[in-house]
């Protein structure tokens, strides 16, 4: 039987053109998993370091290019206390953070496991580790900190009705207002919201007191947990060196180049344009306004 080339490049052609909206995204990050790995063993042999990254973003990676959306669950910890578990006891750890945050179970677990290695660990911030990111940056030995980069507060968020979530001080706070005249359901939230703040104090304390001292890891405590702030604010790198966080403002500028290697999803991307530099500059420190 003949076939005609021509008909059979046509189709060929158009099969091509099909599966490719659906083979190029798997591929693509197939090449970005690899540059991120190679990356990262460089990095160890250079700095001596274990080097374990959490960082969420939305990246295209489904069949189709849809993006995920992350936050620290079950999960992560699952992976980072394996990542953790696997590592020689006389190896340092780095891991490197860029989170919003999420279960705090999950970032319980994360932070005991870091904790309770025996080597020194550190955790570099080069953009944000909000909530939970920042419980497990308080297991550390020390925290690299990009100058511009933020912690956050860490009052436990109660879910109050479907899709809203209250911090748990100011739902305490509204029952003490309203006193006598406060609701079954207000009241049964204040209950379960003093419990969930005393839990995260009693657990930033058991994290930073061996360094920090007791009164001090009290302190710490009751300011990231009382409500001071909303739960979106930016503990920046000189408030943490305030408040007394082991914090230091220098990173290996192979973090920044791994941090390109986890890329949001186009359709997410800000119109954010500039020539790029082959050198990241390095900020010193105004280290004259610290004290």
């Amino acid at each position: 039987m003949n076939t005609d080339p021509f008909n059979t490049l046509i189709w060929f052609l158009f099969w091509l053109l099909l599966l490719l909206p659906i083979i190029s995204p798997t591929y693509s990050y197939q090449r970005l998993k690899a540059a991120r790995m190679k990356l990262l063993q460089i990095m160890e042999r250079k700095y001596g370091y274990r080097f374990v990254t959490l960082i969420h973003r939305q990246e295209k990676i489904g069949m189709l290019g849809i993006p995920i959306y992350r936050f620290i669950d079950v999960d992560d910890s699952e992976a980072v206390i394996r990542a953790i578990r696997q590592t020689p006891r006389e190896q340092p750890i780095a891991l490197i953070l860029h989170t919003p945050g999420g279960m705090v179970l999950a970032a319980a677990q994360i932070a005991m496991a870091l904790k309770r290695h025996p080597s020194k660990k550190i955790v570099i911030v080069p953009h944000y580790a909000m909530s939970g990111g920042t419980l497990i940056a308080l297991a550390a030995d020390e925290i690299w900190m990009d100058p511009n980069a933020v912690l956050g507060p860490l009052d436990p968020q109660l879910g109050v009705e479907q899709g809203f979530y209250a911090p748990a001080p100011s739902i305490v706070k509204v029952a003490n207002l309203k006193g006598k005249d406060a609701s079954d359901k207000l009241l049964l939230m204040a209950d379960v919201a003093e419990k969930a703040m005393s839990e995260v104090k009693e657990m930033i304390v058991n994290l930073v007191e061996d360094r920090l001292g007791r009164e001090k890891a009290e302190e710490i405590a009751d300011i990231l947990t009382s409500g001071k702030w909303t739960h979106d604010y930016p503990i920046t790198f000189y408030e943490a060196r305030k408040l007394g966080l082991p914090v230091k403002d220098e990173i290996p500028e192979e973090v920044y180049q791994l941090m390109d290697l986890y890329p949001q999803a186009p359709i997410n991307r800000p119109g954010v344009d500039y020539v790029p530099h082959p050198i990241i500059p390095h900020h010193p420190s105004p280290r004259g306004n610290t004290k």
